[in-house]
């Protein structure tokens, strides 16, 4: 083989080695804000697990940094010549225990049997998420691999049914939900595309004001006007039930609420009512 034709096939297997040792292309998510992405209808939901983010190259299974993660050769031996995106999880709340199964240089099979891969995505750079996620979830039932799970996406009509759903995910144990954008092409990078919802802060505020009820909430509550100790006055239009509409809580009554943060003004983030105040 001439010297030129032998330099270049070693620089080529070189950076190719390069290459698939480099930080894979991965999205991120950002935090979901209610005041910014108002039509919840657009996005695909799923729970968030509390897991360890596994890119599958079609080879090889590492971490969003790039680092190779030591499964046992069974674990990955029935995944495709395919790039996927998820987390290795054991169960809720057990993320200590799992980091150490993971990071393990040398696998322990009978601590991975307890692993599953939750497959959220299949990465295509030509196609929307909802097409992906049809793929993916029909690639795993096809694979019918018992560790191998493909996460299930729901869409919601409004953000009550986007709290209900979070609601009953946190109070199983679970971590909180992500919101994927049904039309985003797959990219890399944090991106508003891919937002996340965990779970909420508890508060109290001072009830000053009603505001009135609209459609089917006609002539009941549509949300109550509450004012902070730190005098930060805002709204609380989601949590209550048609009883809380038809009676709502006394003005100066001390209501107790659950929010996400704080926008950049400093107001609760997707707030809603809990009850008033035990003693009031």
């Amino acid at each position: 083989m001439p010297v030129i034709k032998l330099i270049v096939l070693i620089a080529t297997l070189f950076f190719s080695q390069l290459l698939s040792a480099a930080q894979p292309s991965v999205l991120l998510a950002k935090v979901y804000d209610e005041t910014k992405h108002h039509d919840v209808s657009k996005y695909l939901v799923s729970e968030k697990f509390d897991g360890v983010r596994a890119i599958w190259t079609g080879t090889h299974l590492v971490t969003r940094k790039g680092n190779t993660i030591n499964a046992p050769s069974w674990f990955t031996a029935v995944l495709p010549n395919v790039w996927l995106d998820g987390e290795l999880w054991t169960k809720q709340n057990d993320f200590a225990s799992l980091s150490g199964i993971v990071r393990t240089k040398i696998p322990n099979n009978h601590d991975w049997q307890s692993v599953t891969y939750q497959v959220f995505d299949m990465p295509d750079t030509n196609l929307p998420f909802s097409i992906r996620y049809e793929n993916y979830n029909k690639l795993i039932t096809n694979l019918n691999s018992p560790h191998i799970k493909a996460v299930k996406q729901y869409r919601f009509i409004n953000n009550q049914l986007l709290t209900d759903y979070f609601e009953s995910i946190t109070k199983q144990g679970g971590e909180g939900v992500m919101l994927h954008l049904a039309s985003a092409k797959h990219t890399s990078g944090r991106s508003n595309e891919l937002l996340k919802l965990k779970p909420y802060l508890d508060a109290e505020a001072v009830v000053i004001a009603y505001l009135p009820g609209k459609g089917k909430y006609q002539d009941m509550l549509g949300a109550l006007r509450v004012k902070t100790p730190e005098g930060v006055i805002f709204s609380i239009g989601t949590g209550f039930n048609d009883d809380d509409r038809r009676s709502p809580p006394p003005i100066g009554s001390v209501v107790t609420y659950r929010y996400h943060g704080l926008t950049k003004n400093g107001l609760p983030r997707f707030a809603s009512y809990l009850r008033v105040r035990a003693g009031l």
